[in-house]
């Protein structure tokens, strides 16, 4: 499908399948760091809440600061938002009952999804996976354990169209695919993926062995090329040559980097749409402009936007 994918026309062919169907959206965030990080996300979120998102997720890392501030931006979402916001917690650096605090602590301030994942090993990609001595081994414990504690807590996980880098093989990386869902997980979003013929392949592959939760592509907007790429790479996605051929000669040209980058996303969305998928999870790196514009093209509207039409 990479020469399909460069064709640009198809968003207009695929807006009569879209016609009269809203898809179903949601954003990823990641907790701010610094003053300003916070202002921005904030500009964020009020520019795609009124896009009424089904859900929004807030990444988490290991260690307590990164934490602290996953729990503060889920619990500000619940105070000032009417969006629904989705924790992530890992298995990563602590300790079964560190964990399971945490899990009752978003439970009590309202939170009823969590995305339950392993995390990446403390020394970064690439480097050696050792779960904690005395906590959850893997994302499926950890689907288990949030389920056991708290039932009315949605559990969203992680799915890999290239398969997951550790794993031995596609069949192995099913098999634990399996077992989240096995444990209770409702929903898998994807690894950010470029062509659409992986992430079909990967459909035929999990359902044909009898998983049929949702498994929602995940999208990312280029914003800055080369360091998306670098990002995506060391993750086990592959970056097609056609699409960085896109972005050649504009590393100093931001304005048409952000042209380039939300008509070869919409292009992607919407030949997504034209093959039957009607949900999509967007990795927004806590910028709106982008998610803003391919939603758009996707049909969806602002509410302020469809009282003034």
């Amino acid at each position: 499908m990479s020469g399909a994918m460069t064709d640009l026309t198809t968003p207009a062919q695929a807006e009569g399948h879209l016609a009269g169907k809203r898809p179903a959206i949601s954003f990823e965030f990641f907790p701010p760091k610094t003053e300003d990080m916070e202002r921005n996300l904030w500009d964020t979120i009020n520019r795609l809440a009124p896009l009424e998102p089904n859900f929004v997720s807030v990444t988490y890392g290991a260690g307590g600061s990164t934490r602290e501030r996953t729990h503060s931006t889920i619990s500000r979402i619940l105070k000032e938002t009417a969006l629904l916001p989705a924790a992530h917690l890992t298995c990563v650096g602590a300790s079964r009952g560190e964990i399971d605090e945490i899990v009752d602590r978003y439970h009590e301030v309202g939170v009823r999804h969590i995305v339950g994942l392993r995390g990446d090993p403390p020394g970064g990609i690439g480097t050696a996976y050792a779960a904690h001595p005395d906590g959850y081994q893997s994302s499926a414990d950890l689907v288990a354990g949030i389920k056991k504690r708290h039932a009315d807590i949605e559990v969203s996980v992680s799915a890999y169209p290239e398969k997951h880098p550790e794993a031995r093989d596609f069949d192995a990386d099913i098999d634990t695919l399996k077992a989240k869902v096995d444990a209770g997980a409702t929903r898998a979003i994807t690894q950010v993926f470029f062509d659409n013929d992986l992430y079909f392949r990967y459909l035929d592959r999990v359902r044909s062995r009898g998983i049929n939760i949702p498994i929602v592509p995940g999208i990312m907007p280029m914003h800055n090329f080369k360091q998306a790429r670098a990002f995506v790479t060391r993750a086990g996605t592959s970056v097609p040559d056609w699409l960085a051929e896109k972005f050649d000669g504009l590393d100093d040209d931001p304005d048409t980097r952000k042209l380039v980058a939300a008509t070869v996303a919409a292009g992607q969305v919407h030949k997504l749409a034209k093959h039957g998928v009607d949900t999509f999870h967007f990795y927004t790196m806590n910028r709106a402009d982008l998610v803003f514009a391919i939603s758009h093209l996707l049909g969806i509207r602002a509410k302020s936007a469809q009282k003034a039409a």
